[in-house]
C-alpha cells in the first residue's frame, strides 16, 4: 500500500465511487432494497419496536422520516435506531459472507434518513458503496474479531453506514474522514447479546451512529482524520492493521462486492450459520421421512467455528432459537414450517426440548471444504440415526439464498408479497424499480 493513510484512502474511494454507472450494481441494490423492505415489514409487529417507539415518544422531535409499518414518522437519528431494529428484528435480513454480519439493516436506515430529508436520488448508489465499505471492513478486520465476541453488525456498520450516508450527502475529503472517525469511536456490539431484544438494536444503533458521525462532520465538530489508522486506530484495536492495510482498498468496486460475491437473501427468519442445517433436515424429512418419532438421535457435523454464531444449545424461547441450530432441526422433526411464527419470545414446547436434547454437535477438520461453498470453508453436515439401525444424512454447502443458490428477483418480491398486503406490496416494487425514493418513503409508513 502506498503511504496514504486507510482513512484518507477510503474516504477517497468512497468520494470518487460512481456506482450509477454499473447496471448489475444498481439491479442487485434494487434487489437489495426489496428484499430489507420484505425483512422490515415481517417484524414489523416485534414486542420490542413498541418498547422503542415508547421511548423515542417521550424525548419527542421532529417527525421526518417513516417508521416501517408503524404508521407513524420519526426524527432522522431516531428512526435510523427504529427502522435498523425493524429491519433486523427477526434475522431475516440478508447476509454478506465478507461482513459475517448484516449490511442492509443498518445502511438502509440510516440512508432513509438521508432521503426523507433531502438525498433520495443518491439512495441507491450511496447503498452500493456502502456495503462496499462493509464488506472490505469485514474482510479487512480478520477472523479474531468474531471470534473474539464482537457483533461485526454493529462494529463494521457504523463506519459503513456513516461512509454510504456521507457520499449520499456528498461531504467533502475532510469531512468523510472525520466521519469515519465519529462513527469508528462509537463502534460496539457484542454477540453475547444473541438471542435477545438487544442483538436487533446493534444494527439499529450502528445506522444511529453512522448517520450522527455525518450530522457532526457537517457541523464542523472536532475529531480526528485518521482514525482507522496505526497502533492504537481502528484496525489496531478491533483486528488485523496489517491486513487491512493489504485489503482495505485493494481492487475497489472491480467487481462492486453487493454483486459479487453478492448478498444472501434468507428464506428462514433465524442466523444464517443454520440455514445449511435447515436445508439438510428439511431434505431429510422429505426424502427419507426422517421424525422425531423414528428417530433416535442427530449428529450435526461442522468445520471447527463453523457454528460460532449459534450460541444457543438449549433455547427455552423462538427468539433464542434463532441461534441455535438444535431448534431448528427439532421444528422440523416434529413436522412444522421453519416460519416466523416459531420464532418468538414464547416458550418452546416440552416435546421440542425433548427431541433438542438428542441432537449433538460434531466438529470435523478433515472434511474438505466445497469450492462454491458459502460462506468460505463452511458446510453442514446433518446425520440422523434412526431406531430401525439405519442412518441418513445430508450436506449442505450453500443453502438455497446464498450467492450460487440465490433467490430471483421474483422469489423476493414473493417475500414482500407475504408480508405486506398485495396492492401495497405492488406499490413499493413500483417505487423501488422507478428508483423513486420519495414514493418508496411513503408507502413504507
Amino acid at each position: 500500500m502506498s503511504r496514504q493513510g486507510l482513512t484518507e484512502g477510503l474516504a477517497e474511494a468512497v468520494r470518487m465511487s460512481q456506482p450509477e454507472h454499473s447496471i448489475d450494481a444498481m439491479r442487485e441494490a434494487k434487489k437489495g432494497l426489496l428484499d430489507f423492505t420484505a425483512a422490515s415489514f415481517a417484524g414489523r409487529e416485534d414486542k420490542g419496536i413498541q418498547k422503542l417507539l415508547r421511548l423515542i415518544k417521550d424525548e419527542g422531535g421532529a417527525p421526518l422520516v417513516p417508521v416501517i409499518g408503524q404508521g407513524t414518522k420519526a426524527a432522522p437519528l431516531q428512526s435510523a435506531m427504529l427502522n435498523g431494529f425493524i429491519a433486523h428484528a427477526l434475522d431475516f435480513d440478508d447476509v454478506h459472507s465478507d461482513v459475517r454480519g448484516h449490511p442492509s439493516a443498518v445502511l438502509m436506515p440510516a440512508l432513509m434518513a438521508s432521503a426523507a430529508c433531502r438525498h433520495g436520488e443518491r439512495l441507491l448508489g450511496a447503498y452500493v458503496v456502502g456495503v462496499e465499505v462493509m464488506a472490505r471492513l469485514g474482510e479487512s478486520i480478520g477472523s479474531r474479531h468474531y471470534e473474539k465476541g464482537w457483533h461485526n453488525t454493529g462494529t463494521l456498520g457504523a463506519i459503513a453506514a456513516a461512509c454510504a450516508a456521507g457520499y449520499a450527502e456528498g461531504l467533502t475529503q475532510e469531512e468523510l474522514e472525520k466521519a469515519i472517525g465519529f462513527a469508528a469511536t462509537q463502534s460496539a456490539g457484542m454477540r453475547v447479546q444473541f438471542g435477545t431484544e438487544m442483538k436487533p438494536l446493534h444494527a439499529g444503533l450502528a445506522a444511529q451512529a453512522g448517520l450522527l458521525a455525518v450530522k457532526l462532520a457537517q457541523s464542523e465538530f472536532g475529531g480526528t482524520r485518521t482514525a482507522l489508522d496505526g497502533e492504537t486506530g481502528f484496525f489496531g484495536l478491533y483486528g488485523d492493521l496489517e491486513k487491512a492495510q493489504h485489503t482495505l482498498l485493494n481492487r475497489w468496486g472491480a467487481p462492486w462486492r453487493i454483486v459479487k460475491p453478492g448478498l444472501w437473501f434468507k428464506i428462514y427468519p433465524f442466523c444464517s450459520a443454520a440455514h445449511h442445517a435447515a436445508d439438510a433436515i428439511r431434505k431429510l424429512v422429505s426424502e427419507q421421512a426422517i421424525s422425531a418419532a423414528n428417530t433416535e438421535r442427530i449428529e450435526v457435523v461442522f468445520p471447527p467455528g463453523g457454528d460460532a454464531a449459534l450460541t444457543e444449545r438449549s433455547p427455552k424461547t423462538g427468539e433464542e432459537g434463532r441461534f441455535s441450530v438444535e431448534y431448528v432441526i427439532a421444528l422440523a422433526l416434529h413436522g412444522h414450517e421453519l416460519t416466523v411464527e416459531h420464532f418468538n419470545s414464547q416458550p418452546i414446547p416440552g416435546n421440542i426440548q425433548t427431541t433438542m436434547g438428542q441432537i449433538q454437535r460434531v466438529y470435523d477438520n478433515t472434511i474438505q471444504p466445497a469450492p462454491h461453498a458459502v460462506p468460505k470453508g463452511r458446510f453442514t453436515i446433518v446425520r440422523a440415526y434412526l431406531s430401525d439401525g439405519r442412518m441418513h444424512e445430508a450436506r449442505v454447502d450453500c443453502p438455497k439464498g446464498a450467492p450460487g443458490n440465490e433467490l430471483s428477483e421474483e422469489d423476493i418480491k414473493e417475500k414482500l408479497k407475504l408480508t405486506v398486503p398485495h396492492e401495497k406490496a405492488q406499490d413499493i416494487i413500483t417505487s423501488i424499480e422507478r428508483a423513486d425514493m420519495k414514493d418508496f418513503l411513503a408507502y413504507i409508513e
